[in-house]
């Protein structure tokens, strides 16, 4: 896993309530060019920033935020999180789940992803938890990051998003 000091000019921090108009930012610009998130939120700021999460970070090169993760319990729709516990043996509460990952288009191939997930990983192993995600499974960009640093691919399932939406995503649990 790539540390700060692989990256010139990277920094991985918490996230505080100042960071949210530049990550909303950095959002938009991704949504825009990867479709990611699939929805666009009604409220972005509080989808980015959901009470129940254990922590967020956010990756600055050059003083820029250009990246984003967080980190939260598993929630009851959550596929990933039930399939380790099943795979594991282990209570679904055993697991945390990595979400809102995305990294400015225009800083991409500095192994800010890689870092924010080694960070977040991190974080979950000092709680006692498992790191595990889902990822759309048409995002094959993604899928090949979480496989070249060791996540397994639990299974793809189709997953209801809401009454009118049910999306194929694949889910990964940390190495």
């Amino acid at each position: 896993m790539p540390t700060a000091d692989d990256i010139p000019m990277c920094d991985v921090r918490r996230r505080d309530e100042g960071d949210l108009g530049d990550c909303l930012e950095v959002l938009a610009e991704v949504h825009e060019v990867d479709g990611y998130p699939v929805n666009w939120p009604e409220c972005p700021a509080d989808w980015l920033a959901r009470p129940t999460q254990l922590a967020a970070w956010v990756a600055e090169l050059d003083g820029r935020i250009v990246g984003h993760l967080a980190l939260s319990p598993a929630g009851a729709g959550d596929v990933a999180p039930a399939l380790w516990s099943s795979r594991a043996g282990t209570a679904v509460a055993d697991t945390a789940v990595l979400s809102r990952l995305f990294v400015s288009p225009a800083a991409r191939g500095h192994g800010i992803g890689a870092l924010l997930m080694s960070q977040a990983a991190r974080a979950a192993r000092e709680r006692g938890l498992h790191p595990v995600l889902d990822v759309v499974a048409s995002d094959s960009a993604a899928a090949a990051l979480y496989e070249r640093l060791g996540w397994s691919l639990l299974a793809v399932v189709d997953q209801r998003w809401s009454p009118e939406q049910t999306v194929k995503v694949r889910c990964y649990a940390a190495p």
